[in-house]
């Protein structure tokens, strides 16, 4: 088949791309241009650069990066044993399972779980510490955001140690290398492409929560993401909530591209 044939091929992907990705950007780029009364102005860019939004800028990095965090810590060791376990892919259907549920209902489920009259509170009854205010804390928000988002971080480790060479591990314990030097010298390099992906898919939707920072840390953390759902659905100002996307927009295309760089620089090393 001639490249004009294959090209043929490409209109409706291209077409997608134009009308579900370019033109929504577009259009919020647009509105971030208005303010409240309809005049077009850059104020609202201006206004983003306050302490504000920048305080709410600094909360998303910081509770995006521990829900990476916190994700990677139980996913690499979960992954790995995975690899080493009979019936993966039994296992692999249970850890997939939870995401064919809806978010709203697995939240209102840990609504259940932290409440007062939860069973995590009755089992702190049961041990004598006495009743704890769970719900709406910055560690609820991240403890719910790990659950919901470990998947995503398990499955391309996952697929990462599954192409790793063993020779490679049985030779570096063959030259005497200890157990937790194999990992950090041979198997974790050789797995980093693994990581990367699930950083990407976890720390950038982190970025932009909003519904679990209302439901289950009750608006106590504040992010870009409720700052948007704020100004679009409470106060109507769709030109600062615009200008907010936009931004958000921005660094995630920009945490995109340094993570896309740093993949072909490895590839080139190899």
């Amino acid at each position: 088949m001639n490249n004009k044939g294959r090209s043929y091929y490409l209109i409706p992907y291209y077409l997608w791309i134009a009308l579900f990705v370019i033109a929504p950007v577009l259009l919020v780029v647009y509105y971030s241009l208005f303010d409240l009364d309809g005049n077009l102005t850059l104020d609202n860019y201006a206004n983003f650069f306050t302490p504000v939004y920048m305080k709410m800028m600094l909360n998303s990095f910081w509770y995006a990066f521990l829900i990476t965090a916190f994700s990677l810590l139980v996913a690499y060791p979960a992954a790995y044993l995975l690899t080493r376990t009979k019936h993966k892919q039994l296992w692999l259907l249970l850890i997939i399972l939870p995401t064919w549920i809806n978010l709203l209902l697995k939240t209102y489920a840990f609504i259940g779980i932290f409440g007062t009259f939860g069973p995590v509170n009755s089992l702190f009854d049961v041990l004598g510490i006495g009743e704890q205010q769970i719900l709406f804390t910055g560690f609820s928000f991240v403890f719910v955001s790990v659950y919901i988002f470990i998947p995503f971080m398990i499955l391309p480790i996952f697929s990462a140690l599954e192409e790793l060479n063993l020779s490679l591990v049985d030779a570096a314990r063959d030259l005497g290398a200890s157990g937790w030097t194999t990992f950090r010298r041979v198997i974790f390099p050789l797995t980093i492409s693994g990581v990367r992906s699930g950083c990407m898919a976890v720390f950038i939707p982190a970025l932009s929560l909003f519904m679990i920072t209302r439901l289950i840390a009750g608006n106590r953390v504040i992010t870009l993401g409720t700052a948007i759902e704020q100004h679009f659905l409470v106060t109507q100002d769709w030109g600062m909530g615009s200008t907010v996307a936009v931004f958000l927009i921005v660094i995630m295309a920009l945490f995109m591209l340094l993570t896309g760089s740093s993949r072909k620089g490895v590839r080139h090393e190899k």
